[in-house]
């Protein structure tokens, strides 16, 4: 019997190497991850508003779009996924049902932060918080709707950019208190901040390396050395496809022709080598298709 995502992500997180977790929002950018081999994938919140809605991230998404997605990366994966979970959508009984929601999904673990809503990215200004108590009390309640014990509970606090670095540590040791397995501090500016965060939790903490250039970009190795367990990488690979998209449309809207990219992009056979090509063959074989109707280039 292989062992569940949530079981793996457990077992990554206490074992002695560092996890660097790739964000995507989509399930090709997951087949990609899965295929460099990563340990892990996360699913970045900022990144599906921009793929599901062309918009910022300003809590517009509903837990049933981001349980959606979610379900999509897990699958295409197979790989242990940390989903945003945003402010768990509600209050402690909403977030039981995100909790829940988000298990079914197969997803092995998700953060919550203690913003009000609307929330905003965690890189943007505007945010303001729920008192530590309140978010607590989610934490309390995600612990007691999980049904598997495995399943990886992060708290995120914004505290940084809204009350200061050491109302943040407050927040964090109140929410380890009060079950949850990970600590994510949103945004610390500078290397002394960073430095102090991973002692202060008797519980492993996140580091979040976002684009934004608000953290220090430390690689794994530093990261490490500080304390810090895992690292999320939320939307490099939206960034970096930015440019190659560009680049493709407007080579297309002034020649006519993508011919001058042909040996700059992917195949049209890798494309479907990447997304299961192979598996889809197998199974047609396995269950008796016929040759002249089986798939195929």
């Amino acid at each position: 019997m292989s062992e569940r995502p949530t079981t793996t992500l457990r077992r990554l997180l206490a074992g002695p190497e560092f996890l660097v977790v790739p964000g995507v929002a989509d399930s090709l950018n997951a087949r990609l991850v899965a295929e460099e081999e990563f340990k892990a994938i996360y699913m970045t919140g900022a990144g599906t508003t921009a793929v599901r809605l062309g918009m910022p991230d300003v809590g517009l998404l509903t837990m049933d779009e981001m349980v959606d997605n979610a379900s999509r990366i897990a699958e295409a994966s197979g790989l242990p996924l940390i989903a945003d979970a945003d402010t768990g959508y509600g209050g402690p009984l909403n977030v039981m049902r995100t909790i829940r929601a988000y298990e079914r999904a197969g997803v092995a673990g998700v953060h919550i932060e203690d913003q009000q809503l609307p929330k905003r990215c965690g890189h943007l200004a505007g945010k303001t918080l729920v008192p530590a108590g309140e978010m607590a009390a989610k934490i309390r309640a995600a612990v007691d709707a999980r049904e598997d014990p495995d399943f990886v509970l992060i708290a995120r606090t914004d505290a940084i950019a809204v009350e200061g670095f050491e109302a943040a540590i407050e927040r964090g040791k109140l929410y380890a208190d009060a079950g949850a397995d990970v600590i994510f501090v949103e945004a610390p500016r500078t290397r002394e901040q960073l430095a102090a965060i991973p002692p202060a939790f008797g519980v492993p903490a996140l580091l979040n390396i976002g684009a934004s250039g608000k953290t220090p970009m430390l690689d794994a190795e530093e990261a490490k050395e500080l304390g810090f367990r895992l690292a999320i990488y939320p939307n490099f690979l939206i960034l970096a496809a930015i440019p190659a998209v560009r680049r493709a449309l407007r080579e297309l809207k002034e020649k006519g022709t993508p011919a001058a990219l042909l040996n700059d992009i992917a195949g049209f056979t890798e494309l479907f080598d990447i997304v299961g090509m192979a598996e889809v063959q197998e199974l047609e074989e396995r269950y008796g298709v016929s040759e002249e109707a089986r798939v195929g280039y």
